[in-house]
């Protein structure tokens, strides 16, 4: 990936923590606008200690509460649909998450785009999904939902070696351009498809700690941490054809 045409117009190091738990006021709300959660983990509020900064970047913190519940945390760049004003938001360009994922069964993690008009339709795009009891894959994928149903998916499953993504940080990215949506783990693509229309609009970022996924989480240990160091989003200098 080259980007030496590109600029910069979103960055976020975490060095200190602009969180809220819904609406104005915050680079992240730490849920999602169509408040939802999912996943065997409930989203918690940023008072409830799931974040944290440390020198590697954002901790988010899944445990293991005393009722039994798992709480962990998600942050999202917009904080409502329909909306591209409110929170950020980018038609084209390239963003990327710099990460040390979590491994082990039942562990989810992801960093994923949201189209923000969904009047019509939702237009998601899976940058990265880690189930961790299987190290040597990870997931990436596209969908575009009408009424909750699929009505485009793609799908890629990349083989690395055996817990590259938990050892150490990666840079997982994609350049969305009004012909082609590229894939790119530590800025080397590996995959790409043709742009659907439902991506040619501003997109919204996501970021979570999810658990589950379908896989069990019984044997999960508390804590487990996701570390982000950092993310970054960069526009093209000169205008897309």
């Amino acid at each position: 990936m080259d980007l030496s045409g590109y600029h910069a117009t979103f960055s976020d190091d975490f060095s200190s923590l602009s969180l809220n738990a819904q609406g104005a006021g915050a680079r992240w709300i730490t849920h999602t606008p169509w408040h939802g959660d999912f996943g065997d983990a409930i989203f918690a509020d940023p008072s409830s200690g799931v974040f944290k900064s440390s020198p590697d970047g954002l901790e988010i913190i899944a445990s293991k509460g005393t009722d039994g519940k798992w709480r962990s945390g998600l942050i999202c760049s917009a904080w409502a649909d329909n909306n591209p004003t409110a929170g950020f938001t980018q038609k084209y360009g390239y963003f990327e998450m710099t990460a040390k994922l979590p491994d082990g069964m039942g562990t989810w993690p992801a960093f994923w785009l949201i189209g923000s008009d969904k009047r019509t339709a939702a237009a998601e795009i899976d940058v990265v999904e880690y189930y961790g009891g299987f190290p040597r894959y990870f997931h990436t994928t596209e969908h575009v939902w009408v009424n909750g149903r699929n009505k485009y998916l793609r799908a890629f499953e990349s083989e690395v070696p055996s817990g590259q993504l938990s050892a150490g940080f990666n840079q997982f990215g994609v350049l969305i351009t009004p012909q082609t949506t590229s894939f790119y783990l530590n800025r080397r693509e590996f995959w790409s498809t043709p742009t659907p229309p439902e991506y040619q609009q501003p997109m919204y970022i996501l970021a979570d700690l999810a658990l589950g996924g379908g896989w069990p989480i019984a044997g999960l240990k508390s804590p487990i941490v996701m570390r982000i160091r950092d993310i970054t989003v960069w526009q093209r200098d000169k205008p897309w054809d």
